[in-house]
């Protein structure tokens, strides 16, 4: 009984010693949204009670592939990238990064979710009071 007991203690610290395949959690700093995005996927909600649109599924295609670069020097680019739009729709600014909230030219944008590669962010009242933008983006 000694032996059965000292090999299933060693074998539940053998297999608490594995490596874990899980890597470590993406922290959002600057430095970890820097880089350049595409937009995948886009939803409006004009009351927290009404339906959601499907804002990306409405978009040219012209849109769906422009890039949105966001540099280290906390400027922007977006660039009408791949099938261009009439007219271009190129801009530039600047943004910064304060907790979970992602300001692009003055305007909050709240940080729902962010792995390192996905970027999710929710907009509230950007048209009407009580509307909320969904946005996702991903890293190129």
């Amino acid at each position: 009984m000694k032996k059965f007991l000292t090999l299933l203690f060693l074998f539940f610290l053998f297999i608490s010693c594995n490596k874990d395949d899980n890597p470590p959690a993406c922290t959002t700093t600057a430095a970890t949204l820097t880089g350049t995005y595409k937009i995948i996927a886009s939803t409006y909600k004009e009351t927290p009670t009404s339906d959601e649109v499907d804002e990306y599924s409405l978009m040219d295609a012209c849109e769906k592939d422009d890039l949105i670069e966001l540099n280290s020097n906390n400027t922007y680019n977006a660039t009408d990238a791949g099938i261009a739009c009439s007219p271009r729709s190129d801009e530039s600014g600047s943004w910064s990064l304060s907790g979970s909230t992602l300001t692009i030219e003055g305007d909050p944008i709240t940080i729902q979710s962010f792995d390192c590669k996905t970027l999710l962010l929710i907009s509230k009242d950007g048209f009407v009071t009580g509307d909320e933008t969904s946005v996702t983006l991903q890293k190129q």
